[in-house]
């Protein structure tokens, strides 16, 4: 049974939203992950999602799946060579009128699978005005940002943790093999002062104690898209690890809107 409305007739897309089916909208980014990596980690958002759609099944909830959103929002990978970004305010509203086009048939059960943290802010603004002025409630899975926690919990090493490596590596490594070079995976490079003072992260620098937000770009902080100190372990096990419990998870909240939300 397939879920991706892209693959499906029209006939039957209507007759399952009608029936309840929850919405699923994928979406990612078209940046740089390193040598390492693909640079659209939205086809992983949109497969993850589709692992959603199949295990909610088995717990008595239908999910289809819509086309991802491939592009981010601006931040500090504009200017990638092949990136493409969308403006915040541009991106939000892409989200909410895909809502909408839902929400106009009359589907009230939606959930976003977000696979980008430049996306978390447009997502999350998105979801409040679809609230405000439908009053349905839209919850996000933000993928990367539960599977940083879940990778030290699932034993993944620090060295691996970090943008060019773990936990895009691992997952992307169990769900897209074929689009992944492991042999050019290699250590971050040295980064150069900014303000003076050493980057402590995407959009940071540390003086006295204290963290200011700063306006970088990846190179200023990841050179050539690796922040990770050594992404070179991350492997597909831990991978699937990862998307298991991510999986679970996505259709446990499907079977919530499905219990709580009428069609």
């Amino acid at each position: 049974m397939t879920h991706r409305i892209a693959h499906l007739a029209a006939p039957e897309v209507a007759s399952r939203l009608a029936a309840g089916a929850v919405a699923l909208l994928p979406m990612g980014s078209l940046e740089t992950h390193g040598p390492a990596l693909p640079m659209g980690d939205y086809l992983v958002a949109e497969d993850i999602a589709e692992r959603i759609a199949s295990a909610a099944l088995i717990q008595g909830a239908d999910a289809l799946v819509a086309p991802a959103i491939p592009f981010g929002g601006e931040d500090f990978f504009a200017g990638v060579a092949g990136g493409i970004t969308l403006s915040v305010a541009t991106l939000t509203a892409v989200i909410e009128e895909m809502a909408e086009a839902f929400i106009r048939i009359g589907a009230r059960r939606i959930m976003i699978v977000n696979g980008h943290a430049g996306t978390i802010g447009p997502a999350e603004a998105a979801a409040r005005a679809i609230r405000h002025r439908h009053g349905v409630i839209i919850p996000a899975l933000h993928l990367w940002r539960e599977a940083g926690k879940l990778h030290g919990e699932l034993g993944g090493p620090v060295e691996s943790f970090g943008h060019g490596g773990d936990p895009v590596a691992s997952v992307t490594l169990h769900l897209r093999p074929e689009l992944c070079r492991p042999q050019d995976a290699r250590e971050r490079q040295a980064t150069g002062p900014y303000l003076g003072l050493p980057p402590t992260g995407f959009g940071a620098v540390r003086t006295h104690g204290v963290d200011f937000a700063v306006p970088m770009w990846v190179e200023e902080v990841a050179p050539g898209g690796v922040a990770a100190p050594d992404p070179r372990s991350a492997n597909a096990a831990h991978g699937a690890a990862i998307v298991d419990r991510l999986v679970a998870a996505g259709a446990g909240m499907c079977a919530q809107l499905r219990d709580t939300i009428g069609a």
